[in-house]
């Protein structure tokens, strides 16, 4: 039961592969599992296809990925701040899926769950409909989205168990605990590692059930995506 491993290199050993789907937490630089990502960039793995609300920013995260070619398919919802994702997908060098952030974040959801897909209205009458099936509910018009199973999920938690348990903080809970439901395989970076029974049940976002290896990373470092300042 104890799922803690040495570093994100062990972690992803034997796991990562070429080609595969995966489901990364984290909103800008709010709550990314920096230490897995900056394993998988070590592993050299290509063709990858990632699943995120974005790419970060240039030079950190899951820019880091876009700067060595690894990626080759973001599925997203912003381009954001990184001038590499955006240089990349105008020259048609990355392939980019445009998903409205709520419909990710179910998306995410509805794959844990076992929800093969769901009908929203977001979309309707734009480009992200294309090719989408149409249904009537009630007089209104709905598209059908697909859930989301990842070959591998990383995440970020604040705080777990050595069973997986896990605690994510304020806003860097984010897309995380979706996530970590849709992967088939669970890898996690907390910031505290604690022994099983420490951590209240009430306060466990995500049950241990859904992750399979666990690292430790006690000193994350908190980069600002953008900052912005007034004159005193």
């Amino acid at each position: 039961m104890n799922k803690l491993w040495p570093d994100g290199h062990a972690a992803l050993s034997g796991i990562i592969q070429n080609g595969m789907l995966l489901a990364i937490g984290g909103f800008g630089l709010c709550g990314i599992p920096e230490a897995l990502i900056a394993a998988l960039r070590d592993t050299g793995v290509r063709d990858l296809t990632v699943a995120s609300n974005n790419a970060g920013v240039d030079g950190w995260g899951l820019g880091l990925l876009l700067e060595t070619r690894q990626i080759r398919k973001m599925i997203s919802s912003y381009v954001g701040e990184n001038v590499e994702f955006e240089r990349q997908f105008l020259h048609g060098e990355l392939e980019v899926e445009f998903v409205p952030q709520g419909t990710l974040a179910e998306r995410m959801r509805a794959g844990g769950a076992g929800i093969p897909g769901f009908y929203t209205r977001t979309g309707i009458g734009t480009v992200v409909a294309e090719g989408k099936e149409h249904k009537e509910f009630d007089g209104l018009t709905y598209i059908l989205e697909r859930g989301l199973c990842a070959d591998v999920a990383l995440v970020k938690a604040w705080k777990a168990d050595l069973h997986g348990n896990l605690v994510f903080r304020r806003t860097a809970r984010n897309f995380n605990p979706l996530a970590a439901t849709c992967g088939k395989v669970t890898i996690v970076e907390a910031e505290i590692i604690v022994e099983p029974g420490e951590l209240d049940p009430d306060e466990v976002h995500t049950p241990g059930i859904f992750v399979q290896r666990l690292i430790h990373n006690p000193s994350p470092e908190r980069r600002i995506e953008r900052t912005t300042t007034r004159e005193v």
